[in-house]
């Protein structure tokens, strides 16, 4: 049960508790036999006094009152309210003769009834007293759940902010790195220059329009994906292997957008060299009611931690989005394999919950 729920669970049982009990109090004081009405009457008003006073602490005296210097004109209200409570019961329990019709009902030979007006004032006094303080518990849960609830509106817009300017950031950083991809190709291949430029149009308009939305579908993040490749196998070696595996049957699954392209940035960018064989290795599967997406690439002398040191802006984002987007639904592994001299990537998403 989270913070709000209890405060919430709080405030319904404690009004509904003391208007039940009171209830019940009544009932059970109305139900005895042999009484004037007269009794019955000051039974009634009495414990209508006693919700009013409930009601008027929950809904006027506290939230009008209690901020004002320091609470000093509540403390006053509550206790006249507390006198006149007292002090009205009493006089309508003269007025009607509660006392008198008592005497004349309960009196038996020998054993007359003798009224304690003492202790009616006490029990009204202790009573008023205990319902004002219920009503301020009531009161204090209520202002706490007003305070959770506005926390969580300003943490949901704070999320909401930074978010934007992540995804703000990605965008020119993506396009940074597949400009100077293609800046790269003007001097040695022309052709397939022109043809990255086409390519990346594609890719701008998903980069523009999806990334407006806080969701896409998995198969037009892949796509997107594998347009990237097909932009970055134009820059690299032939005899560098590209290989994307992707489960057959995989399900068409909601998905931040651009969430898994940094992870592909990263493994070219570090898998890849000019004098060393070189692979990249991508794959993305389901498995357990999780969606694993993973790279594989050489390490090289040198190169160790490569998702911590010298990736770039779009890591550390992709990183912070993950947290904020799926906290507490991902698993994040980065490792070096030494036996397969790898740096390997492993990516799990509960996207169901999501």
């Amino acid at each position: 049960m989270n913070f709000r729920t209890r405060i919430l669970s709080a405030i319904f049982s404690i009004d509904s508790f003391t208007m039940l009990v009171l209830g019940a109090w009544l009932i059970m004081q109305l139900s005895r036999e042999n009484m004037p009405s007269q009794y019955y009457l000051k039974q009634t008003v009495e414990n209508i006094s006693f919700a009013a006073l409930y009601f008027a602490n929950l809904l006027f005296f506290y939230p009008t009152l209690s901020n004002k210097f320091w609470g000093f004109p509540y403390l006053v209200v509550l206790i006249l309210a507390i006198w006149l409570n007292v002090s009205g019961n009493l006089f309508f329990c003269d007025l009607i003769g509660v006392d008198e019709a008592n005497i004349k009902q309960l009196s038996t030979p020998g054993h007359p009834y003798k009224p304690n007006p003492h202790w009616t004032k006490t029990w009204i006094t202790a009573m008023s007293v205990t319902i004002l303080g219920l009503s301020y518990v009531s009161n204090v849960a209520k202002k706490l759940q007003k305070k959770h609830v506005a926390f969580e509106l300003l943490e949901k817009e704070r999320v909401v902010a930074e978010l934007a300017f992540l995804k703000a950031q990605i965008n020119p950083h993506f396009f940074f790195n597949t400009l100077h991809t293609i800046y790269a190709l003007m001097d040695t291949n022309l052709p397939s220059a022109k043809n990255s430029i086409y390519s990346l149009s594609h890719m701008m308009r998903y980069v523009l329009y999806e990334t407006k939305n806080e969701v896409t579908s998995l198969s037009k993040e892949l796509q997107f994906i594998e347009d990237y490749i097909a932009l970055m196998k134009v820059r690299i070696a032939p005899d560098v292997q590209v290989i994307f595996e992707r489960q057959i049957g995989l399900n068409d699954l909601p998905i931040a957008p651009m969430l898994l392209l940094p992870f592909v940035e990263n493994a070219f960018k570090h898998g890849v060299s000019a004098v060393h064989p070189s692979y990249v290795y991508i794959e993305i599967f389901e498995r357990d009611n999780k969606l694993v997406f993973g790279t594989r690439n050489p390490l090289f002398n040198g190169h160790t931690s490569q998702l911590e040191e010298g990736s770039g802006i779009g890591i550390l984002n992709t990183r912070r989005r993950l947290e904020l987007i799926y906290q507490g639904k991902y698993e994040l592994v980065a490792e070096n394999d030494t036996f397969a001299k790898e740096f390997v990537v492993t990516l799990k998403l509960d996207l169901d919950e999501h």
